[in-house]
């Protein structure tokens, strides 16, 4: 954040703050146009702040330094006397184990630390994250796309900053079949170690027969079929992504039922499908369909479908009114033909075609706009397995 930009929002924040009255709690305001003008989503950032008026005292959470120097000027701009009790995650208590890999096949993702709390989202083993801090056997986590809530210790193994240099840098194989298992020894009759869907990173130690030998974050040892995995560095290297690719994987996963947060072969959510299919050709994409809506190239649709092409992104949801905002609420993928694939209930097929069998008017109805996402890569928003900090191990 530059110096210009810094003083811009503080000028900004003054004029607000002026512009409705004195008699107003100064500090709250300010804090509450911080939230209002730069921590817009809560999803991708933390920033948990208050002021105790009475005892004149900052206090609260934020993973944003540069907010909170924000917030810390303006508040001494208007020489304003108060004592700084804001912690800036992550938490000290974790000491250098900020950082953390997946460990299950699929690690659920809560709102809340507590195993009751909805599901917000899910992370494939092997995707390494940052830690923020730790409470009641959770950790509060953001992962590459920059989502950020609270995973259960048995779902990542916490590293230091060199631990995870040695995982990023280490030799990989991804799975790249649907479903399967890791088994104990090289035999598929021996004891399995776990299940593995799409997408799963494994360190790979060496090859013995037709199973590779791997590594999980917690350093158990298991074997995979070949058949069933690639190196991972081949895999990456030889990715091309392009609309029939996108339009292939997404069939992939025909039937698969709806799960609420889920982004995998054992369950997925509208956007947790999209996200998926795309991750499988190299590409993240933001967690849920109201962040991937601004992503990407608008595609014109004013005069009808005919500008779509497969692998574009389609957006429905609730238009905006004369006293409503635009809603976005749901996503699918274009496969041509005036078709889409898309999770709702399970994973299936529809039409914008008013004569096809599978036609829906309810989605024609709350169509809102398609984005391009394969001219997009690395810009507007859009990172790769080669590009994202996270898949670098250079989180910020």
């Amino acid at each position: 954040m530059n110096k210009r930009f810094f003083f811009g929002l503080i000028f900004l924040f003054s004029v607000k703050i002026h512009s409705q009255g004195i008699n107003m709690n100064i500090v709250d305001k300010i804090i509450s146009n911080i939230k209002a003008t730069i921590v817009t989503d809560k999803r991708v950032a933390i920033f948990n702040v208050e002021f105790d008026q009475q005892n004149k005292i900052l206090k609260g959470e934020t993973n944003l330094k540069q907010v909170k120097d924000i917030l810390i000027q303006e508040i001494k701009f208007y020489k304003i006397d108060f004592k700084d009790e804001v912690e800036v995650l992550p938490s000290k208590n974790l000491g250098d184990k900020i950082y953390g890999v997946v460990n299950l096949s699929v690690s659920n993702i809560r709102t809340k630390p507590d195993h009751p709390e909805e599901l917000s989202t899910q992370a494939l083993l092997g995707t390494p994250v940052k830690i923020f801090k730790k409470q009641d056997g959770f950790y509060l986590i953001q992962t590459p796309d920059k989502y950020i809530s609270w995973v259960d210790d048995d779902g990542i193994t916490p590293m230091n900053k060199k631990e995870l240099d040695e995982w990023i840098k280490s030799p990989k194989i991804i799975f790249t079949k649907e479903f399967g298992f890791s088994f104990s020894n090289p035999d598929i009759n021996s004891l399995r170690v776990s299940d593995l869907v799409a997408g799963n990173l494994l360190l790979l130690l060496n090859e013995e027969n037709n199973f590779y030998k791997v590594k999980y974050p917690d350093g158990r040892i298991a074997f995979v079929e070949k058949i069933n995995c690639e190196v991972y560095s081949n895999w990456l290297n030889n990715l091309k992504p392009t609309k029939e690719s996108i339009v292939n994987t997404a069939k992939l996963f025909m039937g698969v039922p709806y799960l609420w947060g889920g982004t995998s072969v054992k369950g997925m959510d509208c956007s947790g499908f999209t996200k998926t299919v795309y991750f499988l050709n190299g590409i993240i994409l933001q967690r849920d369909a109201s962040q991937q809506v601004n992503d990407g190239i608008l595609v014109d649709t004013r005069d009808g479908f005919d500008k779509l092409q497969p692998g574009d992104l389609l957006f429905f949801g609730k238009h905006a009114t004369d006293s409503t905002k635009e809603k976005i609420t749901h996503v699918g993928i274009y496969i041509g033909n005036y078709e889409f694939i898309h999770e709702a209930g399970r994973v299936k097929i529809n039409s914008f075609d008013k004569d096809a069998e599978h036609f829906s008017e309810y989605r024609l109805k709350h169509f809102i706009r398609a984005k391009r996402i394969l001219n997009s890569i690395n810009r507007n928003g859009i990172t790769t397995l080669k590009t994202n900090k996270f898949y670098l191990g250079e989180m910020e």
